[in-house]
């Protein structure tokens, strides 16, 4: 069994900041479970273009206000408290926090938490 709490690995290099935003990953590749998991903060009034080609997220979120674009589509999706999205077609998108967002993020394949970001908004593939 694996417990981890938020408020000890918040000021450990499990938390990982970039951008106006920060996540604390409770759960990374080496845990094996097969998929990571993430509270990511984003600060308000900013704004971030993703696109996860070589993995699959989900987000729930726990608090603030924002939304997110599927630039596919243009379509434009209110961010709230109690709502979750999947990327399960390696959706690019923006997300845009109105007020600080609190997410919980789910990755598939699971990060190994040195990732950052590239010039396309994607991480590297796992074994890349």
């Amino acid at each position: 069994m694996i417990v981890r709490d938020f408020n000890e690995l918040k000021n450990t290099d499990r938390a990982v900041s970039d951008a106006r935003w920060t996540s604390v990953r409770m759960l990374l590749a080496d845990d094996n479970m097969g998929f990571s998991f993430h509270i990511t903060t984003l600060e308000a009034g900013s704004e971030h273009t993703f696109h996860y080609k070589h993995h699959f997220e989900s987000v729930y979120c726990m608090s603030g206000r924002g939304s997110i674009t599927d630039l596919a589509t243009g379509k434009t999706y209110e961010i709230k408290p109690g709502v979750m999205y999947g990327l399960d077609q390696h959706d690019k998108h923006t997300l845009r926090a109105e007020e600080e967002l609190v997410m919980a993020c789910c990755f598939n394949p699971p990060v190994t938490g040195n990732e950052v970001h590239q010039a396309d908004g994607s991480y590297a593939p796992a074994n890349g």
